[in-house]
Parts: C-alpha cells; sequence; structure tokens
C-alpha cells in the first residue's frame, strides 16, 4: 500500500500539468490510477485518526470500574 502511494505521487510530480505535463495525459492516467482493481471492486474501510485509543481507554475504565465494585 505504501510502495503504490509513493508510485503515486512520483507519477504525479513527473506528469502534472503545472510542470509541464499535458493535461489530457495527465486526466487519463489519473482514471487509470482511480479505477478498481480486478472484478471485484474496491474495497472501502472506516479508520479513525486516533486508531485504537478509543478502545483502550474503554477497557481501562471497565477494568477501574470492576476494581472499584469489587
Amino acid at each position: 500500500m505504501r510502495a503504490d502511494r509513493h508510485d503515486f505521487s512520483v507519477w504525479v510530480r513527473a506528469h502534472h500539468p503545472d510542470v509541464g505535463g499535458d493535461p489530457e495525459q495527465f486526466a487519463a492516467g489519473i482514471e487509470r490510477w482511480r479505477a478498481p482493481c480486478g472484478e471485484a471492486g474496491s474495497v472501502t474501510v472506516f479508520r479513525s485518526r486516533r486508531g485504537l485509543w478509543p478502545l483502550v481507554c474503554w477497557a481501562r475504565r471497565r477494568r477501574r470500574a470492576k476494581r472499584h465494585l469489587a
């Protein structure tokens, strides 16, 4: 995934119309990058910017509450 993003960034920097690239070829290239891979299409996954911290905090609060009740 990281390599794909890097390859895309390098491609954009080399072919962007602002740096002398052909606008029509750039638009066609963007469409190729956006096209879904394979027959299954693309998969969208939600991932919080905070990662697993909300779950970790919830678990810690729960453990403290159980200790307090015991």
